[in-house]
């Protein structure tokens, strides 16, 4: 029998992939904890959560237990004129921690769908309320996932190039910074006398996809305010900050301005299935609450509030809130820091920077994103044990919160190899 690797290339169409250029797919046979196996036997420790996911380890028995409970009394139903109890617990729990202003959940399959029901929500919103609102603003290289109203509002063209035609209309605008937050708030107030905003998507204190890149709660909180004065509808894409990863439960909890819409998937399941998750507040329900059929927010899909998923959300919920967990993002933040401390005035490092259980830094040599030095140093990453990801010339690391010091330090420690190989 051929390897599995092997068999994948005949029929397997991989994700952020050029196949032409690529060798062949590293097969994964099993996972616990920090560690990713392959099929001749090595061992990976998955440094960034297998794309921020599997926050609490991979097959979390807590989670995996539940979950097995939960499909020997309800696997699957139709989420259309029926309920569950999963879902009603989920969203008791959620209510619990979420901002105050977050009062309504809807239910889809992952990210994109998440930033996709609020854009229509934040679209339809107005127009229920007999308002044409049709242009939406977005952050430049923001990232909002894959399906065609996300990819509207992300600003990375890598991923875009080919649908750009197709886009529904949006206005992007700087990342704020201490240097441009005063000429942003007026070209901003410009823009929004000049057109009709429906609503501003961004993704709150951290630029995932762009290369970690941060923004200052403050000066985010000021774009929010204008946002406010104007009426248009503020959508906080969490579904990589969310649950713990910024050292809150979410970014948001670190600004002042709550947004109207909030997005959710990746770490809210553990990783154990897929599912997204559109909050909104009560005012936005509101507008599609009515006797008019055609006023309600006609949108669903087959596994919406599947019960299996919500079994896993509510799980990793409950430890997400334990004492242990909280200890374990300190933790992390902590050993990032001293990390920082040894790493911030490497020569070849541009820059760095960390925020709960995030660390990324820049390397000083310019990269393309999926360029071959890119490969190179994933490769070298591989090849001392450690699964990262970089993006372009950023290294980044968000390890599941299970993670221990030593295994942590091993991570650190194959970063400045490499670092100081180039």
């Amino acid at each position: 029998m051929n390897k599995l690797s092997e068999r994948d290339q005949r029929y397997l169409w991989h994700p952020l992939t050029q196949h032409k250029t690529h060798a062949g797919m590293l097969a994964i046979t099993s996972a616990k904890g920090v560690y990713l196996k392959s099929e001749d036997g090595s061992s990976y420790i998955d440094a960034i959560a297998s794309w921020y996911t599997c926050m609490y380890g991979h097959c979390n028995e807590f989670i995996i237990d539940r979950v097995h409970d939960q499909m020997r009394q309800l696997d699957q139903v139709v989420f259309s004129g029926f309920t569950h109890q999963p879902a009603v617990e989920l969203a008791e729990s959620l209510a619990k921690v979420l901002p105050g202003n977050q009062q309504k959940f809807f239910f889809s399959d992952n990210g994109s769908t998440s930033v996709e029901v609020a854009i229509k929500m934040a679209i339809q919103y107005h127009f229920n309320k007999g308002e044409k609102r049709n242009v939406l603003l977005a952050l430049e290289e923001g990232f909002h996932g894959d399906t065609f109203g996300a990819m509207s509002v992300s600003g990375l063209s890598v991923y875009n190039g080919a649908f750009e035609d197709f886009f529904i209309k949006v206005i992007r605008l700087p990342r704020p910074t201490a240097e441009n937050i005063e000429d942003l708030l007026k070209k901003g107030a410009e823009l929004l006398e000049e057109n009709a905003i429906a609503g501003f998507i961004y993704e709150p204190l951290v630029q995932g996809a762009a290369g970690m890149k941060f923004i200052n709660a403050g000066q985010q909180d000021r774009l929010l305010e204008l946002m406010r004065n104007y009426g248009v509808l503020t959508i906080a894409d969490e579904v990589m900050t969310g649950f713990g990863k910024t050292g809150t439960n979410f970014a948001t909890d670190q600004m002042s301005h709550q947004p109207d819409l909030m997005c959710l998937s990746k770490a809210l399941t553990a990783g154990l299935l897929p599912m997204g998750l559109t909050t909104s507040t009560q005012e936005i329900f509101d507008a599609f609450y009515s006797e008019e059929i055609s006023k309600g927010f006609f949108h669903g899909h087959t596994y919406t509030a599947n019960p299996l998923a919500c079994t896993a959300a509510s799980a990793a919920l409950e430890l997400l809130s334990s004492d242990k967990i909280q200890q374990d993002i300190r933790r992390i933040n902590q050993m990032h820091a001293d990390f920082d401390a040894r790493m911030k005035n490497h020569p070849n490092v541009g820059n760095s920077r960390y925020i709960g259980v995030i660390y990324a830094l820049d390397l000083a040599v310019p990269m393309e994103r999926y360029g071959k030095l890119r490969d190179t140093l994933y490769g070298k990453f591989m090849d001392k044990g450690v699964f990262l990801r970089p993006l372009g010339n950023t290294i980044y690391i968000l390890p599941p919160y299970i993670i221990t010091d030593d295994q942590l330090n091993k991570v650190y420690q194959s970063i400045e190899e490499v670092i100081d190989s180039i």
